[in-house]
């Protein structure tokens, strides 16, 4: 996979929406404001992904692609080398975790919300 596609898989998630807020060369993708995913478009081959606390451990002792988030809480968020040996439906199946993880704590009311639209 590359930046595009990435960037096209995350937005095609339901209400994802993105933004530079923190400088132009990297970029956050939001559900309901709370950030899934960011991705350095400089450096295009890393994403920050949330993840569950155990099965982020799990992952970083099976790959060497996927370690504790680079500049993030690393008890929740992973970066993954997307553009090495990963396939894209396993890219695809973390981003969909993230996606998954931040929609489950959304409060109820924004979740239909969301699934409303």
């Amino acid at each position: 996979m590359n930046v595009e596609e990435i960037r096209a898989y995350c937005l095609s998630k339901k209400g994802a929406e993105e933004s530079f807020p923190f400088d132009e060369e990297t970029l956050v993708i939001k559900v309901r404001n709370k950030m899934f995913a960011l991705v350095g478009l400089e450096n295009a081959s890393r994403i920050n992904l949330k993840c569950d606390p155990a099965k982020a451990i799990d992952l970083r002792e099976r790959y060497e692609e996927i370690m504790p988030g680079w500049h993030m809480n690393k008890k929740h968020w992973n970066t993954v080398v997307y553009n090495l040996s990963l396939s894209e439906s396993f890219v695809k199946e973390l981003i969909d975790h993230s996606y998954e993880l931040v929609v489950k704590s959304l409060p109820k009311k924004q979740q239909l919300l969301l699934y409303g639209e």
